[in-house]
């Protein structure tokens, strides 16, 4: 059984954070053929299509069987329809759609065993690239509450939306502000494996800046992987510190090895029997040359 996050996430430095993608949406269907329908009023909060729901299946049940479902302690999910659809499908085992009338149908996986679902806040921080398209403005809050009881949306200020314009889309540079601005937003979080659940474009703007400014070290991925679009319901790990995304990072923080690979399930507990062989605490092998785990341990995908 895998240990706790807490012990071996270097103490209080070091967050796991898993960026998802939410599964395909019926806007994904038309913006492959062309950028136009989704400024229409019918892609309004688009929802999952049939084959999302597929990819969440495909995803529940690979997170269950590689031990992610288990210690994921927080699930963080943009206040979107097809986010919200996507995380509680993914943590809680649910389908909730809603027909053309608003009906809602809620459908469980009986087969998941699981009692300790990790809990589900919403944070408007996350939320895709704001304004023109119809798909990305979001419902008033009472009609998510409704629809998703178990989710916590107290930290939305306002019943409607606000933020989302019609008349241009936000400029990138907002896109990465803000994104930084909730990763700092996360860090004051107590929880310290963490599941994101958020949009192509604000997930990959995080990440190109994360990586670009030495804040994270991706796991699992090679070459121009961590810098390309998220595809629909992919899982994405990181390690983050707490010196680089508070704005303390110093040289001594680079990271040597960007292309770090890492199999998320044992990476950890591969440091915490390297460290035993070699005398020295988890948070000596993390910290101990560039704030992240040493490029030259062998944790093999």
């Amino acid at each position: 059984m895998a240990a706790p996050p807490s012990l071996y996430l270097g103490g209080s430095r070091h967050k796991l954070l898993h960026m998802v993608r939410h599964a395909q949406g019926v806007h994904n269907l038309e913006s492959d053929k062309s950028r136009d329908p989704v400024t229409s009023s019918k892609f309004f909060d688009a929802q999952l299509s049939s084959l999302g729901w597929e990819q969440v299946r495909d995803q529940r049940k690979t997170v269950c069987e590689n031990g992610l479902f288990q210690r994921i302690e927080l699930v963080i999910t943009s206040p979107l329809s097809r986010t919200l659809q996507t995380a509680v499908g993914i943590f809680h085992g649910e389908e909730v759609i809603a027909d053309e009338s608003g009906k809602v149908d809620v459908k469980k996986d009986e087969t998941l065993t699981f009692n300790n679902r990790p809990p589900i806040i919403v944070n408007e921080r996350c939320r895709e690239r704001l304004g023109k398209y119809e798909c990305d403005k979001r419902q008033s809050i009472s009609q998510y509450r409704s629809r998703f009881p178990a989710v916590d949306f107290s930290l939305i200020e306002d019943e409607d939306d606000i933020l989302w314009t019609a008349d241009e889309r936000e400029p990138r540079d907002e896109v990465i502000a803000r994104g930084m601005d909730f990763m700092k937003w996360l860090w004051g979080r107590k929880e310290k494996e963490i599941a994101l659940v958020s949009h192509g474009v604000f997930l990959q703007e995080l990440m190109i800046e994360l990586i670009n400014s030495k804040k994270c070290l991706p796991l699992n991925m090679e070459g121009d992987i961590p810098r390309s679009r998220f595809k629909n319901c992919e899982i994405r790990s990181m390690i983050i510190s707490y010196d680089s995304v508070m704005g303390l990072v110093s040289d001594s923080f680079a990271i040597n090895n960007i292309n770090h690979c890492g199999r998320i399930q044992y990476g950890f507990e591969l440091l915490q029997r390297d460290s035993a062989k070699e005398n020295v605490s988890v948070e000596d092998q993390v910290t101990s040359t560039n704030g992240f785990p040493d490029s030259t341990l062998t944790v093999r995908s």
